[in-house]
């Protein structure tokens, strides 16, 4: 009894560990990743993507909002990489960029970068943001963009962008939702709202699944070359091309003269009978003596040439 007792118990501790086990493995690989349901406040998460100053490149349907900041490595790889794959499944990615607030007393960006913000969310102007996101951070100087510092104005836009992350961010997180950028929200195709801390590439597919979009955007295919049926050489020719025709002599023209002779000096052309009479025209055998220059004539106190 003792024995049964020993092994029963040891049994029940190696299945509590397998099941632990279990659960962390399912979470670690599986369950972290998937995105969460919004169940709460949806309503005013809602009202606050529709508030902010969002950036899109178009193409219209289900719009995907993606928040993040300039610095983020996994918020710039995001949208180079599932941006094309997004807009094959119909989805516009919305994107809303913040620059991050001083952590105590050290700043977490860079004049240039709140200047840009500040740019973006009052003009909202894609081709800009291109620009800015296809240039190394330490190379940008945001040439021709007003001061955000030292602008009370563009500072309160910076400022905004702030205070909207982090009311954003507060409601996540009463939703089960983690703190991390690129936060992705969106509706599926039921309606209802969802989340997804996506800093690690491993949720990106879950989010594909999701919205219906492909794993991989084919390129487009160039267009087939045009056939030409080529053209049969004639009889006796061979490869060298159709022969060029034989036109015959070509007769002069009325009232030409023939070739090979020439003109006699003082001779006249003549004329078709065909045609109107005209004084024949003799050619003149020397040099024509040049005329005398016109002479001034006054009439009422006017000289005229």
């Amino acid at each position: 009894m003792r024995r049964f007792l020993i092994w029963s118990a040891l049994a029940v501790v190696i299945g509590l560990a397998v099941a632990g086990i279990g659960y962390w493995a399912y979470w670690n690989f599986y369950a972290r990743f998937q995105p969460v349901t919004i169940t709460r406040n949806q309503a005013e998460i809602q009202r606050l993507l529709d508030e902010a100053s969002w950036l899109s490149a178009g193409g219209g349907g289900e719009p995907l909002y993606v928040i993040g900041y300039r610095d983020s490595a996994s918020t710039q790889r995001y949208q180079r990489e599932e941006g094309d794959r997004l807009r094959a499944g119909g989805v516009e990615m919305r994107v809303v960029v913040f620059a991050r607030a001083d952590r105590e007393g050290a700043p977490l960006s860079t004049p240039a970068e709140r200047s840009t913000v500040a740019e973006l969310w009052l003009t909202r102007d894609w081709s800009l943001y291109e620009r800015w996101t296809a240039t190394p951070a330490r190379n940008w100087t945001a040439a021709g963009i007003p001061a955000a510092d030292g602008n009370l104005a563009r500072s309160a836009v910076v400022e905004a962008s702030r205070q909207f992350t982090t009311r954003l961010n507060d409601l996540m997180r009463d939703a089960g939702v983690a703190t991390g950028y690129p936060l992705v929200i969106w509706r599926d195709r039921e309606g209802f709202l969802k989340a997804c801390a996506c800093s690690d590439s491993r949720s990106w597919a879950f989010v594909r699944d999701d919205i219906g979009a492909p794993d991989t955007v084919s390129p487009p295919t160039p267009p087939e070359p045009m056939d030409t049926a080529p053209v049969a050489p004639l009889p006796g020719q061979g490869n060298t091309g159709l022969p060029y025709p034989d036109l015959g002599p070509i007769p002069p023209a009325r009232g030409s003269i023939p070739p090979g002779e020439a003109a006699a000096p003082g001779a006249t052309t003549p004329v078709s009978p065909e045609g109107p009479a005209a004084t024949p025209r003799t050619e003149p055998s020397g040099p024509t003596p040049p005329r005398a220059p016109p002479q001034p004539s006054q009439q009422d106190d006017t000289t005229f040439f």
